[in-house]
Parts: C-alpha cells; structure tokens; sequence
C-alpha cells in the first residue's frame, strides 16, 4: 500500500501541473498552425478522440473527425460545430481497405491534403482483471493493422511545410518492451524489436502473426506473451515497434517535407473502453497527444510518450 500511495499522489501532482499547463495560451511565435491547417482523428466520436478532436479545433485547426459509423460520427461533429469549432465529417472504417482508400481520396480532393494524423481508432475487449483473446484477431487487426493502413494511405497526402507534418498513435504504457511488468518474456524477440538495425515490418507482423496463431491453436499461455489484458497489450507492443520503424524511415526526407511519428499512453482514461473505470479524464487522457501534435520545436521523433513526459520503450 506504501508504495502505491506515493505514485498515485505522484500521477494527481502531474495531472494537476498538465492542466495549468492547458490553461497557459500558445504565445504567436509557437502558434506553426492556422486555420487552414488540416488535422485527422480516428476513431473521433467518443472519448478521447473526441476530446483530441475537440482540443485541437479549440487551438484553431480545422479537424476532420472520423468514425466506423456515419451516425455517431456526424452527431458528435454537430456536437463541436454547435461550439464555434471548425470540425468536419467523413466515415472511416480502419478494417476496410476500400474505406481507407475512399477516405484519402476524399481528404485529396476536398482539402489538398492534411498535416496532423493522430491514430486514435481502437478497441479493447477486456474489462478489469478480464483477460479473454476471444477478440484478439479484431484487437490486432484494428489496433494495429488499421494504424499502419491508415498511416501509409494518408503519408502521401502529407503537406510539405517548414515545422513538419505530425503523426500521433494513441498507444499504451502495456506494450512496453521493458515494463517491469507485462512484458514479453521471449528476452530474444525483446531485442529485436528493441534494436533499430533489427527492427523491421515484417518482425513486427511475424510477432503479432505468432501470437494470433497460438491463440488459435490455444498455446498462447505458455507462449510468454503479456500477461495482462494480452491482445490488446500485443497490438500496442505492435503499435510502438512501428512508430519508432516508421521514424526511422520518414527521417532522411528533406527539409519542408519532414514528417515526424511518435505515440503515447493517455492513461488508464474514464471512458466507454474502460468500461468508465478509468482513473483520468478524456480531457486529461487527450492532452499529452494534442501536445505531440502542435509541438513547436518538433524535431522530436520515434518516442513514446505520457503525461507529456518521454517513457522508455
């Protein structure tokens, strides 16, 4: 109890410095942005997408918030337009690859292009100290696979500029490769994935191929995959490793067409994933990736971070 009294009051102490943080403007010369500048957010309907998305037309970008359904995602831009902001709709179902490619021709067409992608869409089965894979392959598959779909389909539409394009993936603190806990026991797999020169994206989806395979043939258990919340910690693990692979690829583009990649953990947030469980607001859980994403001085790349703080892979 010792122990976990002091990193909880720690956490309050941080969140409550972030929110002053928020209330301090940007000065002129750190404002990169207008309003013609074009910010995507997956996954923008409820909870913390929706609180990016929210945030960033507050900071005066026009935002394009997206949803799997029409509905849902045309109610909460009406929501944020009710409010002054500058917030339009498309639908955008990450699993679906002609949606994928609708959606960029869309963007292509209406606007030119964009400069902010922040992959928020994603899901998680799990609630508690639930640990079912009934749902992995989904988990994977959105989490994972529908960042990096989305993330190469919208690349090319990227707008060449002198601060750099942004791309933020929400992420999480379970897919750490060093955690104390809920790591990879396999130490091997630990550092290739760690290591840039061994990296790659065929190692990052050989790793999420095999555990998929166990949980199918019911060995995953033993397979020394996270322990916790193991799908949806095995599709961040994934999230990361490709956040800092793509840094690595996007950094020898020329100045005025630099695109920088980082992700982060919004915390265990108090939204409908955590069952409304969570122990950080969506407002507080949205920060530190609107942060990421009109950061002046963002030669920052390839990093992971939370509560507006670099973590450790």
């Amino acid at each position: 109890m010792g122990s976990k009294e002091p990193a909880k009051e720690k956490r309050e102490k941080r969140l409550q410095e972030i929110s002053l943080l928020r209330t301090i403007p940007y000065s002129d010369h750190q404002r990169w942005w207008s309003s013609e500048t074009v910010a995507v957010v997956t996954g923008g309907n409820r909870g913390i997408g929706f609180e990016i998305a929210r945030q960033l037309a507050d900071h005066g970008l026009s935002v394009i918030l997206t949803s799997r359904e029409s509905s849902a995602g045309l109610e909460a831009a009406n929501v944020l337009r009710e409010l002054g902001l500058s917030v339009d709709f498309h639908q955008l179902d990450v699993l679906d690859s002609l949606s994928i490619k609708t959606f960029a021709e869309w963007i292509q067409q209406t606007y030119g292009g964009l400069d902010v992608l922040v992959n928020n869409a994603g899901v998680n089965y799990n609630m508690g100290s639930d640990n079912s894979v009934e749902n992995a392959k989904n988990v994977v598959d959105t989490n994972y696979y529908g960042i990096k779909n989305v993330t190469e389909a919208l690349i090319p539409l990227m707008r060449p500029s002198s601060v750099g394009a942004r791309i933020v993936n929400v992420s999480s603190r379970l897919g750490r490769l060093n955690g104390k806990r809920n790591r990879l026991e396999d130490k091997d797999l630990r550092e290739q994935l760690a290591n840039l020169e061994t990296l790659s994206e065929e190692l990052i989806d050989r790793t999420v191929s095999t555990f998929l395979q166990q949980v199918e043939d019911r060995t995953y258990t033993s397979g020394g995959w996270p322990q916790v919340n193991t799908d949806y910690s095995v599709s961040k693990l994934a999230v990361n490793a490709y956040t800092r692979l793509m840094a690595k690829k996007l950094s020898d583009r020329p100045n005025g067409q630099k695109i920088y990649i980082n992700c982060y953990c919004p915390g265990w947030v108090k939204t409908a994933m955590t069952g409304w469980a969570g122990n950080v607001s969506a407002e507080d859980g949205a920060d530190t990736g609107v942060w990421l994403a009109l950061l002046p001085d963002q030669a920052i790349t390839g990093k992971f971070f939370a509560e507006r703080r670099e973590v450790n892979f």
